[in-house]
């Protein structure tokens, strides 16, 4: 069994099983990859079909966001701008709203010191000095008439007058609220 023929002979057995096992495994290869291009080619012509109109429509969409950004950015503008306005209306009608409280209070001091100096009777205060009226001058050159009956009658209205002004009953009219 030593012969070199015997040993040629299994060398090419096993040769040939190698090369049997080889070709099995390169047709079972070659058929999964005959199987993987008919699939890859399918998947090529659906993509020739489909990938045009799906780019074109992907388009579309790009440039209708793009103008809805654009539209929702102008709308965020003149919603900034609406409210800014808002808030200077509301500042306006904020200064507006203080003065007519600050003019309504004047109104309501004043028709209080009105009706005070109106329904008090005529007291005197003995710390008040009585005002009176500013006397006419007397021209140099006229001689000295007799005052008429209605100057008369003047005068005597302006005596009877109550003692306080208009601005001291104003006065008392606001410390009165004040302290309500």
């Amino acid at each position: 069994m030593n012969s070199p023929f015997f040993w040629l002979g299994i060398s090419i057995l096993l040769v040939a099983i190698s090369l049997m096992a080889l070709l099995t495994v390169a047709i079972l290869v070659l058929q999964e990859l005959a199987r993987a291009a008919r699939s890859a080619e399918k998947l090529f012509d659906t993509l020739n079909r489909e990938l045009p109109t799906t780019l074109h429509d992907l388009r579309l969409t790009s440039k209708e966001l793009s103008e809805l950004s654009e539209e929702v950015s102008g709308g965020v503008q003149s919603a900034r701008s609406v409210a800014q306005q808002v808030d200077q209306s509301l500042l306006a009608t904020k200064a507006q709203a203080q003065k007519a409280q600050v003019t309504t209070r004047s109104l309501l001091a004043g028709a209080i010191a009105a009706f005070r100096v109106l329904s008090t009777p005529h007291r005197r205060s003995p710390n008040r000095r009585r005002r009176h009226p500013p006397t006419p001058p007397i021209a140099k050159n006229s001689a000295y008439s007799k005052p008429s009956s209605t100057q008369i009658d003047l005068n005597k209205a302006q005596l009877k007058q109550p003692d306080l002004s208009t601005q001291d009953a104003a006065t008392e009219a606001n410390s009165s609220l004040m302290s309500e």
